[in-house]
């Protein structure tokens, strides 16, 4: 079982859930609700793991607030 980290934001020009996993090319999906980004998510996944260990190219550290005057 492995576990990736998923960066989910709204479009508001549409109106769906937009889901990556940073530093995964093509892990990458957009759904109608939570429940299904969450289901679209691991079907994109259980696809690239078909193809052996997949190479993160990067690693998701957090997030941060930038103030601005």
């Amino acid at each position: 079982m492995r576990t990736f980290t998923a960066v989910v934001e709204k479009c508001t020009d549409t109106g769906l859930y937009v889901g990556y996993v940073p530093g995964l090319p093509g892990a990458h999906t957009q759904a109608d609700t939570l429940d299904e980004l969450n289901d679209n998510l691991r079907e994109v996944l259980e696809m690239l793991l078909e193809d052996g260990d997949p190479k993160i190219e990067a690693e998701f550290i957090g997030i941060q607030t930038v103030r601005v005057a």
